[in-house]
């Protein structure tokens, strides 16, 4: 067993009293060789049963990287491009806009890159088919961010229109599809989008949340997702996702030896297409980050009721790696890179990203100011103390430092919050949580 698991170990356990954390699994392979599993915590309160490596838990936004890769092998078809206009498969998609419907310039590309200039929305989850989103789209009155592929934001009722393309060119209910072309021929058994199928299985995990932003938890029934299946609704195990991880760093087959997917369309689909941070970019439904310690990161992580979850790969070292949590809103993404620094024997809290520090004058500070706000209920609001910024997020204050003229960076966790300016003196936007955040009038 490669790297010091123990001090990996022991920052688990800190990190999950820290976060209040019940349970987590975490799993590493390399080469196709698993090197390390370990179930932490309980997955019921209620009944104290322990984690292991084949508990199941909600994996949330990693999801996306399924759909995307379905999505790739229909290229592979021939059945579609994903430069080809969302409208070539989808013909009545239209955006109600100030300036009437449209839906020009987005192509099949801008939705699995969240480059489409769709802020986040209105949750809709008691929209169940494909159709009454598309009806929603056209029908709620959305101001744009900016052009197709200008600004990258975080959009589920975009993505979710790429399982409406599934369900058209494979004939099949869009569960269906990724269950026949993925989940069966990697042989995920313990993987399924499916509540009732979940409710008969042994080894699930139980979902929790943070009453009002404190460590107190409070069990709460897995979301009943609708449409934003197809990009969230998979429940699955650090085993399963480490066998799926294996198809992206070329070391497996399936079983069938036929592959699921080229190896150059698993390459395409972490190819950066859009920067989103300072040496961080976003491919298809894959963040990536390029150099880091000579080698790439390439990953993606979700979040919803009851779940944190992280997932990813270093294609240069056959190396896969998933974190799975059963609460809301906690760092799976620091435990998930731990892991992959302690396999790699890099430094155990080695960052993948780190801010500059800056001197923002009084007057650069007073323009990143205000309330910014999205309707899907993103909300950040950034004060003076002093000359001091603060962020208050989820009714909690944080303390920000700046790296440069036009990032805030949250001092305790390293986290940036960048702002983007148009044509007044004050930012239009902040980017935090990989959305799009207008400013509101105070």
């Amino acid at each position: 067993m490669t790297g010091n698991w123990s001090g990996f170990e022991a920052y688990v356990k800190a990190m999950m009293e820290r976060e209040a954390i019940p349970g987590a699994a975490v799993a590493v392979s390399l080469h196709g060789e698993t090197v390390y599993q370990q179930g932490f915590g309980v997955r019921s309160m209620a009944t104290g049963e322990p984690v292991t490596p084949d508990t199941v838990f909600g994996i949330a936004s990693v999801t996306k990287s399924f759909t995307a890769l379905t999505i790739m092998q229909l290229a592979e078809e021939g059945k579609l491009s994903l430069d080809d206009p969302v409208t070539r498969h989808l013909p009545e998609f239209k955006l109600r806009t100030a300036g009437g419907l449209r839906s020009d310039g987005i192509r099949v590309r801008h939705l699995l890159s969240h480059t489409t200039g769709v802020p986040p929305l209105r949750r809709r989850e008691e929209l169940r088919r494909f159709a009454e989103h598309l009806d929603y789209l056209a029908g709620e009155e959305i101001e744009l961010l900016g052009a197709p592929g200008e600004y990258f934001s975080y959009c589920n009722d975009t993505f979710l229109l790429l399982g409406a393309i599934i369900e058209r060119l494979t004939s099949r209910p869009f569960r269906r599809a990724i269950a026949e072309r993925i989940l069966e021929p990697l042989e995920l058994h313990r993987s399924t989008f499916s509540l009732e199928e979940l409710a008969a299985w042994d080894n699930v995990s139980v979902p929790y949340v943070k009453r009002g932003g404190t460590p107190t938890l409070d069990e709460v029934p897995w979301p009943k997702l609708g449409n934003y299946e197809a990009g969230g609704g998979i429940r699955s195990t650090v085993r399963d996702l480490l066998k799926y991880g294996q198809i992206y760093v070329n070391e497996a087959e399936p079983s069938n030896d036929r592959p699921v997917a080229r190896s150059e369309s698993l390459r395409q689909m972490r190819e950066p297409i859009h920067r989103i941070g300072r040496n961080v970019f976003y491919g298809c439904a894959l963040r990536v980050t390029p150099d880091y310690s000579g080698v790439t990161l390439v990953e993606h992580g979700g979040g919803q009721p009851g779940v944190s979850s992280y997932f990813g790969f270093v294609p240069e070292r056959g190396l896969a790696a998933a974190v799975l949590t059963n609460v809301a809103n906690v760092p799976a993404n620091e435990l998930w890179l731990a892991a992959v620094n302690t396999a790699l024997g890099f430094p155990l809290k080695q960052k993948s990203s780190v801010e500059p520090t800056y001197e923002a004058s009084p007057e650069e500070l007073l323009r990143l100011t205000g309330a910014y706000r999205s309707a899907e209920g993103g909300s950040v609001d950034i004060v003076l103390d002093g000359n001091s910024p603060v962020a208050e997020i989820d009714g909690k204050a944080f303390a920000l430092r700046a790296s440069d003229d036009c990032t805030l960076v949250i001092a305790d966790s390293g986290y940036p919050i960048r702002f983007f300016f148009k044509d007044g003196p004050k930012a239009w936007a902040a980017f935090y949580g990989s959305r799009m955040l207008r400013r509101v009038n105070e």
